[in-house]
């Protein structure tokens, strides 16, 4: 069976309207997870031009980037690092914070969880205004790791994320 491209991928993305609030358009990905050829392909999409061996790491970012993360690792023979909110983690953990629409929130890492050098795939399900992903981004930075790649399975580009993401090589399989 051959890959189901991106346009395949962006049909089974369900809006749901108000959620989690009034004028929210939520997108949810669970129909696409739950589809095990468009679940397959969306991993295939994601890790195109990197075969087994070239990444060490796939960092996915709290929560929903884990699903996507841990089956890109898999694929790529190379270890799962988890990025997840403060205290969350049970090691020792270097933190970022970043900017929400109201307040501030913090993400986090083990501080062994990346040689230098290391060369990192950065994954989650959504790019939205970039938050998140920049304070993943810095994290791995921090620990002296080289990311080779981010990818998202949907970009809401009218939010502007990648802005935050410049000069880093960002890649996104649906845009809104």
């Amino acid at each position: 069976m051959s890959i189901a491209t991106a346009a395949e991928i962006a049909q089974a993305i369900r809006n749901v309207p108000d959620f989690p609030k009034p004028g929210i358009q939520f997108k949810d990905i669970t129909p696409v997870l739950a589809d095990a050829h468009l679940f397959s392909s969306s991993i295939d999409l994601l890790t195109e031009g990197f075969a087994p061996g070239s990444i060490d790491a796939v960092v996915g970012i709290d929560a929903r980037g884990f699903i996507f993360a841990a089956a890109a690792a898999k694929k790529l023979e190379a270890g799962f690092i988890p990025v997840r909110k403060k205290g969350k983690l049970p090691y020792t953990t270097i933190e970022q914070d970043y900017a929400l629409e109201y307040g501030h929130a913090t993400v986090a890492i083990h501080t062994d969880a990346l040689k230098p050098g290391a060369r990192v795939l950065l994954l989650d399900d959504l790019l939205a205004t970039g938050g998140t992903a920049a304070a993943a981004a810095a994290l791995v930075q921090k620990l002296g790791a080289h990311i080779v790649g981010i990818g998202f399975v949907i970009e809401l580009k009218f939010l502007h994320g990648r802005e935050k993401l410049a000069g880093l090589p960002v890649r996104s399989l649906v845009t809104y």
